[in-house]
């Protein structure tokens, strides 16, 4: 079957100012994401730029003008994100800057790998610090919830064929309340929502580049934090988590951001953040096998679920969570571990 979005893609490249070199016949996926958005890496030839990176936003699915203002004001906080060189609004697609093909997840087993954390977490600071909120929406009460109703809908009914009786319903609700009364209570900042070792890229100057931004939001300080540090891709032991954590904390500090002056107040919210962001992730990667077509997700669902299930275990107030996560696993407890 032809794919007419691609030639569609192909005539409009062409139809580009010839000072920008493309070369039609190097066009090559570069990469594609959880949305529908696709995107193809393009070379340049006697141009300033040796490559392009072509992205493909079907109109009828994917708004672009989110992208295009959120780069605009994550460009003027100087942070490294693509530069917008063309754009077709009405078909849907954009030549950006190549930020390159090495992202922090293929460096998270390399002997440096700290220095590359501290680079994400200073490039988070200089984000919370330094990029304006305009016109951006907020992380209220009816966005977290949303998400949350996730969990229930596509993990335990749809993908473990678990549905929640009368009293799991009203516990589940509970739950969710309070996350999210305790979630709105947290300071405000820009929020990527996608901040993690996949849209993280190692380059040689102002590392790292920043992708998949364009769902940024005004919300709770430490939701980018959960998705660099307990990342769905990536498996961090606690002890470096916690001490990952710590480092931020101690640096937002001296950057008057507005965290909590106690180190264990922030964990927590930090804690709760993460269970509401790895309670909508378990929903949305079932949701993207059962509704989408796209199993490669479903290999990282056991990381998430061990994420849930230890903030869970911490927090008396989530026991009745603990109980449904376990019988939707079909799974018994030690007697005296029992929630």
């Amino acid at each position: 079957m032809q794919d007419t979005r691609f030639e569609s893609l192909k005539l409009w490249l062409k139809s580009l100012p010839n000072e920008l070199g493309i070369d039609l016949d190097s066009i090559s996926p570069a990469s594609s994401d959880a949305s529908f958005r696709r995107y193809f890496r393009v070379i340049g030839k006697n141009s300033p730029y040796s490559s392009f990176i072509a992205m493909d936003a079907p109109v009828d699915k994917e708004d672009s003008r989110p992208f295009i203002h959120v780069a605009k004001l994550l460009l003027q906080a100087q942070i490294n994100v693509p530069i917008i060189f063309e754009l077709d609004l009405q078909q849907g697609f954009l030549l950006l800057s190549d930020l390159g093909t090495t992202t922090l997840f293929s460096k998270v087993n390399e002997e440096n790998t700290p220095s590359f954390y501290k680079d994400a977490t200073n490039t988070l600071i200089q984000i919370q610090k330094n990029t304006k909120t305009n016109n951006l929406p907020q992380y209220d009460a009816e966005l977290l919830r949303r998400e949350l109703d996730l969990f229930p809908e596509w993990y335990l009914s749809k993908h473990l064929q678990y549905d929640l009786n009368e009293q799991e319903k009203i516990e589940l609700e509970s739950i969710f309340d309070q996350l999210i009364e305790q979630i709105l209570l947290q300071p405000t900042v820009f929020v990527h929502r996608d901040y993690h070792s996949r849209n993280l890229m190692i380059t040689e100057k102002n590392s790292p580049g920043v992708l998949d931004f364009q769902d940024a939001v005004i919300g709770p300080i430490t939701y980018d934090l959960v998705s660099i540090f307990r990342d769905a891709y990536v498996s961090l032991d606690e002890e470096a988590q916690i001490d990952y954590v710590v480092r931020y904390w101690e640096t937002a500090k001296k950057e008057n951001l507005p965290v909590s002056h106690d180190f264990g107040e922030f964990y927590r919210a930090f804690e709760w953040m993460g269970l509401q962001r790895h309670l909508k992730v378990l929903g949305i990667f079932a949701r993207l096998f059962h509704r989408d077509g796209k199993d490669g997700y479903l290999k990282d669902l056991p990381l998430v679920l061990q994420y849930t299930e230890k903030a869970a275990q911490r927090y008396s107030i989530f026991r009745p969570l603990v109980r449904i996560l376990d019988a939707s696993q079909k799974r018994a407890r030690p007697t005296g571990l029992t929630f």
